[in-house]
């Protein structure tokens, strides 16, 4: 999605969804299962900003939510230029004092693999800087973001690289040349792993369903993985929650192949869009995280997707506050933001 926005698997439930199909697509649907019983929360955040005030407005968030506190911090480099995207203490500095404030808080960033990034650069100009990329031409940009995070007390940072490559949103998709994109990742992975200090996890994370290629083609690898994501917003138009597991390269096939390499997994993104103010969709996702027991989820609160800072979802915003807030939290859904 454009955006201008424990860990501990259990291996066992998801294997219990059946065998990978060899050519990636799901066999036949099977029932959503029904809740289980209450475990620990999943580590959870809010996306509401890149900068200084997205770190301020988890604290209003938690308010909201009735004092709940929210242990995953999220956010995004912005992918224009090659100086941002190397990071800089004006972005990093609130989140490294957020972090330390309390034990146990998750930080998670948002790494684009090519600057440009949202401007519709076509197939043949995107396949270049794959290619560029895969032979070492921006080495020096990824050294030295590795470098800031960790002198910004960000060393155990999640980094969500090149996040939705099986798209066509962005320029550091995959479609234009699989190969040189998978060479291309293990080659970051390799740089950010040689920075003294470093404890990244690194999070593959397509967008949920077939989208313009199976997202299994962009795979680089085990050894370069940590976790294996996904972005899964309410969308297409009509399409039931249901059909959201069942779809090819959908919740359920992602849950497999996970285990299947032996990873947990992760909700990056996630949100209502196209259906519309949907809690059937928030409830399944949540029963969904439960099962699943992914190493953090991330909700997306800008409109049309969320709930605090958009009062267009207000029953979807009642599901979500009853899920992780606690009796009494004050304010109503779409309350939040001013």
């Amino acid at each position: 999605m454009a955006l201008t926005v424990l860990l501990a698997a259990v291996l066992v439930s998801l294997v219990s969804y059946g065998r990978l199909a060899p050519d990636g697509r799901d066999p036949p649907a099977e029932p959503v299962p029904r809740p289980v019983r209450e475990r620990a929360p999943v580590p959870a955040g809010f996306f509401t900003g890149s900068d200084e005030a997205g770190a301020r407005r988890i604290a209003e968030v938690e308010k909201w939510l009735g004092g709940a506190p929210l242990t995953v911090g999220h956010t995004y480099l912005p992918g224009d230029r090659w100086s941002n995207i190397e990071g800089h203490p004006a972005l990093f500095g609130p989140w490294a004092r957020w972090k330390e404030q309390r034990p146990g808080r998750l930080f998670v960033l948002n790494v684009p693999l090519m600057d440009r990034n949202e401007e519709g650069v076509g197939d043949a100009e995107a396949r270049a800087g794959l290619r560029r990329g895969a032979a070492g031409a921006f080495d020096g940009h990824f050294r030295t973001l590795g470098e800031r995070l960790v002198a910004h007390r960000l060393a155990d940072a999640v980094l969500v690289l090149g996040w939705e490559m099986n798209g066509t949103t962005y320029t550091h998709r995959c479609g234009p040349d699989p190969a040189a994109w998978k060479a291309y990742w293990r080659r970051v992975v390799t740089v950010l792993r040689q920075v003294p200090g470093q404890r990244f996890r690194f999070d593959f994370a397509p967008s949920r369903g077939l989208d313009a290629l199976p997202w299994t083609r962009c795979w680089p690898g085990d050894d370069v993985v940590d976790i294996v994501g996904m972005d899964a917003y309410d969308q297409p138009a009509g399409l039931s929650f249901e059909e959201q597991v069942t779809e090819p390269y959908g919740l359920a096939f992602h849950a497999r192949f996970a285990a299947a390499h032996g990873k947990p997994v992760s909700f990056p993104e996630w949100g209502l869009f196209r259906n519309g103010d949907d809690p059937a969709y928030v409830r399944g996702m949540l029963d969904w995280f439960a099962r699943q027991r992914p190493v953090y989820q991330t909700f997306t609160d800008y409109c049309p997707h969320g709930v605090w800072g958009c009062a267009a979802n207000p029953r979807s915003g009642e599901v979500l506050r009853g899920a992780l807030g606690r009796a009494g939290g004050s304010g109503s859904a779409g309350s939040g933001r001013p």
